[in-house]
């Protein structure tokens, strides 16, 4: 095995790219633009730099976890936590449009939830969502936007459970390092010791050897 291999110090980078709950974040981010500039931004609406900072928070706090991820786990979970944070302030913001304009907040109840529920599920690219977007009103791009939030959220704190369970067995960068260091010390004294063994068994093999031609001059001698 190849040293850098058996020895990695640096985590593998995630890639953030195709994570599920990332995709569903740019699909939020592009679906609150499109929201805040027709349902708020002509009404002077001043939560829509909130919003869409929100938005985008949410999704490049991923993009800096994935990448500080490779050398601060801890530093991973604490820029997903902020990540998850902002998903939240955005999902408050989206029910609050709601509460305050009297329109439905769709539960299981409603007639359209779970057909909703079932799309944004299974579809996470901008595109998917981009030709029906342009046909909803603010209500359905409230609670599309909302069930995004739930789903993302939900995401994340799967994932980071398995970041924390990562952490406590493997440890942060100090421990890989130590971890690699003494792994390395220890494959040297290994190959000491078996390069110690078999130079002792060349040695009698030799010892052997040259006895076995001491007895053949001999032999050869007394002719």
């Amino acid at each position: 095995m190849e040293l850098e291999e058996q020895y990695r110090i640096l985590r593998k980078q995630t890639k953030w790219a195709k994570l599920f709950f990332y995709q569903k974040t740019d699909v939020l981010y592009q679906l609150t633009f499109k929201f805040t500039k027709e349902h708020l931004m002509k009404h002077g609406d001043r939560t829509v730099d909130q919003m869409v900072q929100a938005a985008r928070s949410g999704k490049q706090n991923i993009v800096e976890g994935a990448e500080d991820g490779k050398t601060s786990m801890e530093m991973e979970i604490k820029l997903l936590n902020a990540a998850r944070g902002s998903v939240h302030e955005l999902r408050e913001d989206y029910e609050d449009y709601l509460k305050t304009r009297h329109l439905a907040l769709w539960d299981e109840h409603h007639p359209r939830w779970e057909k909703m529920q079932q799309y944004c599920k299974t579809h996470n690219q901008w595109k998917d969502y981009e030709p029906l977007i342009q046909k909803m009103n603010a209500e359905e791009l409230a609670n599309t936007a909302l069930t995004l939030c739930h789903m993302v959220d939900k995401m994340m704190t799967s994932y980071q459970k398995k970041l924390e369970r990562e952490f406590v067995t493997e440890g942060g960068i100090r421990e890989r390092m130590t971890a690699a260091r003494l792994g390395y010390r220890t494959n040297q004294q290994q190959e000491i010791a078996q390069l110690k063994q078999q130079l002792e068994q060349a040695n009698r093999r030799i010892a052997a050897l040259e006895a076995e031609i001491k007895r053949l001059k001999r032999i050869e001698e007394t002719r």
